[in-house]
């Protein structure tokens, strides 16, 4: 048993350590931002964001089912998901380039089929897997987990795909070669579910896939994400010859002059990421169009919300 002395220690440490986070707490919400950047639109990255201790403490999966019904309960717009193609042409939801980083499996999500990709299980780490027990799954899963969510509240919410195409076990040269693979398989589930194209976003970081989107997927609205500060003016410039609707810039990438610049070309402006109120707040102050936040509660308490 610990001792007397021991024992007051460790609740005096307790207490200066709970203290420590009221205080950083109490200084990190502030006030709310001016009116003028409140109109923004709310997005949770990867549903909920990605495991994080704090600001705020996230024991959920990228992407997984639970955390996108999360960041919905916390009242954002819509959600970004992560979509990858199995190896039998089933669209998952998956965000790391292999199952080693993030979960009990190996490979990429190009090599199992689904079967066996949502057999697999989540794996953060301490304290993570106290709280979670997710286990990937299918883009139809998640819009039966919609259709349902949409018939109770009368409102579909915003999804915003991030395609993931680059295969890191695919042959040299061959990274990309399944792209039209997945533009078809996708446009296939969005017409079963009767996903309203306008609650649509499609981004990707390989322009020459939007042509095959487009087909695939009518009357949604595509991204070029541009997530290098060097890639900026290059994106642009694809975004602009294929005929986006929108760029999605890393929140490294967005400052007031780029925003502005893509508004000038006729694009609408995305920004990722953004947990602390500090990096919200620089974000807020370009002007962006939607935000894929990883702090919801932060933002929301920024926005008066």
């Amino acid at each position: 048993m610990l001792s007397k002395t021991k024992k007051q220690s460790w609740i005096l440490g307790l207490i200066v350590v709970l203290s420590l986070i009221v205080a950083w707490w109490w200084l990190s919400v502030g006030e709310e931002v001016p009116p003028a950047q409140r109109q923004v639109v709310v997005v949770g990255h990867a549903g909920s964001g990605f495991f994080t201790p704090i600001n705020p403490f996230n024991p959920l999966p990228p992407s997984s089912l639970r955390g996108i019904e999360h960041a919905l309960d916390q009242g954002v717009d819509g959600v970004e998901i992560d979509v990858q193609l199995s190896q039998d042409s089933v669209p998952m939801l998956y965000h790391d380039p292999r199952f080693d980083t993030m979960t009990d499996g190996h490979g990429c999500v190009s090599e199992l089929p689904a079967a066996a990709i949502t057999a697999l299980h989540y794996r953060g780490g301490w304290p993570y897997d106290w709280f979670q027990h997710e286990q990937p799954a299918t883009f139809e899963a998640l819009l039966r987990q919609l259709q349902g969510r949409a018939r109770r509240t009368g409102r579909y919410p915003l999804l915003h795909l991030d395609l993931h195409e680059y295969d890191a076990c695919a042959p040299e040269g061959q990274q990309y070669r399944r792209s039209p693979m997945l533009a078809r398989a996708l446009g296939r589930v969005l017409r079963r579910y009767r996903v309203p194209p306008k609650r649509l976003l499609i981004l990707t970081d390989h322009p020459q896939t939007l042509p095959l989107l487009r087909a695939a997927v009518p009357g949604a609205q595509l991204a070029v994400e541009i997530a290098k500060d060097d890639d900026f003016t290059a994106g642009l410039q694809a975004a602009r010859q294929q005929q986006a609707q929108a760029v999605v810039l890393h929140k490294d990438v967005i400052t007031p002059a780029r925003s502005a610049q893509a508004r000038a070309a006729g694009l609408m402006v995305v920004v990722f990421g953004g947990r602390s109120a500090a990096s919200i707040r620089r974000i807020l102050a370009c002007h962006p169009d939607a935000m894929e936040v990883d702090n919801v509660p932060q933002l929301l308490t920024l926005l008066g919300r």
